[in-house]
């Protein structure tokens, strides 16, 4: 027995894939059309302009409003110019001058730079407070340690890059700058009370929401008074209590990759995670770089197994 094609639609529609090389593969823009909600770019789709432009033009025609989605940072964090160092100063240089106004052209230029190319989410800025100096993952991507400069420094990026078109996803939620640990290679555990959350981590995302970011992504962070052993990305207590309950965010709640190891050690694997977000309050799963299409399709099987079993609600689903 096959796959309810009506419930396949629904699943493919939360999820963010990816492809190898510089062409998107007959399957990448196939699953667009099918209702693949869309791609992230990484540096192995990224030669040159024009070849970027025409990759997104050929996943547009599966479908209009395919969702294209970059990590661009500025800095040490660059695809576009992955071969070469980015042309603009990142967060820590960007925080360290303290010019706002800066900081918003820099990411207008960069969301301008995105939308020539047909790319419509960065997942930028990266809005953590890097309060652990050996932080192994953050770091310069940071706007600094205080979070009243990186509230404002984040709400400028945003804004900049909304300006150009851009939708922007402040990162990582409730806040991956307490770190010492590497969330790609392990679950790191952030072990601060509520309060202290309140007042170190969550200004900058109080900020962005206020300038209308479009996007907050999750992170594979443990965070025990509020997530217990999981990562927040599966934490309804975090997605849906605290980021759309408290804070009053109704843009996607986009998740840091699922391939990543701060995922599939809790969660067993990219699709029993798929589910377990998606039942937290995420609505769009990025699934990582090393995708194609079986993995696609295992992921949609399992949202769709999880709607039948009961782990999902379709309401939720549709919502995402």
């Amino acid at each position: 027995m096959g796959i309810d094609p009506g419930l396949r639609r629904l699943a493919l529609g939360t999820l963010l894939a990816a492809y190898p090389g510089p062409v998107p593969p007959d399957w990448a823009v196939e699953l667009v059309a099918e209702g693949l909600a869309g791609h992230t770019l990484f540096g192995t789709n990224i030669h040159r302009p024009e070849q970027v432009a025409a990759a997104t033009a050929a996943l547009r025609a599966g479908r209009s409003d395919v969702l294209i989605a970059v990590d661009e940072e500025g800095g040490d964090v660059t695809r576009l110019a992955h071969a070469t160092g980015s042309p603009y100063p990142g967060n820590a240089a960007l925080g360290a001058i303290g010019d706002v106004a800066l900081t918003r052209r820099v990411y207008h230029a960069i969301g301008a730079e995105l939308a020539a190319l047909g790319i419509t989410v960065d997942l930028a800025p990266t809005v953590d407070v890097n309060s652990a100096d050996d932080n192994p993952v953050i770091g310069t991507r940071s706007f600094g340690a205080d979070p009243v400069r990186v509230a404002a420094h984040s709400a400028a990026a945003t804004t900049g890059l909304q300006a150009a078109g851009v939708a922007a996803c402040a990162k990582h939620f409730p806040g991956h700058g307490a770190t010492i640990a590497d969330s790609h290679h392990e679950l790191p555990t952030v072990d601060a009370s509520p309060d202290l959350l309140r007042q170190r981590d969550l200004p900058p995302f109080a900020a962005v929401i206020a300038a209308g970011a479009k996007a907050v992504m999750t992170a594979h962070i443990r965070v025990p008074a509020l997530t217990g052993d999981g990562p927040a990305t599966f934490s309804r207590a975090v997605l849906t209590d605290l980021l759309r309950n408290r804070y009053g965010f109704d843009g996607v709640v986009v998740t840091d990759a699922l391939e990543m190891r701060g995922a599939t050690l809790a969660a067993g694997g990219v699709a029993p995670g798929a589910v377990r977000a998606l039942a937290a309050g995420a609505d769009l799963l990025c699934i990582g770089a090393k995708v194609d299409a079986d993995l696609v399709e295992a992921v949609a099987a399992e949202i769709v197994a999880a709607l039948g079993d009961g782990r999902l609600d379709r309401v939720r689903v549709e919502q995402a």
